[in-house]
């Protein structure tokens, strides 16, 4: 999950520097969708302290902003001209480690 913030953090830096280097490549677009996965970032490290406390609703709500992630991510690298390519490749890796985070999920559920 470290990494996962990690990169969205970066993110933010990109879009920062790219702003004014390369405008076309940091925009409105780009920004929102940037900011709203870093709150996701915070969020998923939030219910996962809780679910290694023990709560099972952190574990299933990890695995609902997990799949939700997932499904957004995906989606929006579809997306003709939406956001750039880098941007695109970074959504992908989201909807991977999301999909490695659902595995575990799964796994901790059945036990």
């Amino acid at each position: 999950m470290w990494g996962y913030v990690a990169a969205t953090a970066a993110t933010l830096v990109a879009l920062a520097l790219l702003a004014s280097t390369a405008p076309g490549q940091a925009t409105e677009e780009a920004w929102g969708h940037a900011l709203i996965v870093m709150f996701f970032a915070v969020l998923l490290l939030v219910r996962l302290r809780a679910a290694r406390s023990g709560s099972t609703r952190a574990v299933r709500a990890l695995g609902i902003i997990a799949a939700a992630l997932l499904v957004v991510n995906l989606v929006e690298a579809a997306l003709p001209d939406a956001f750039p390519e880098w941007m695109r490749v970074e959504m992908v890796a989201i909807a991977l480690w999301m999909a490695a985070l659902l595995i575990l999920v799964r796994r901790s559920a059945r036990r």
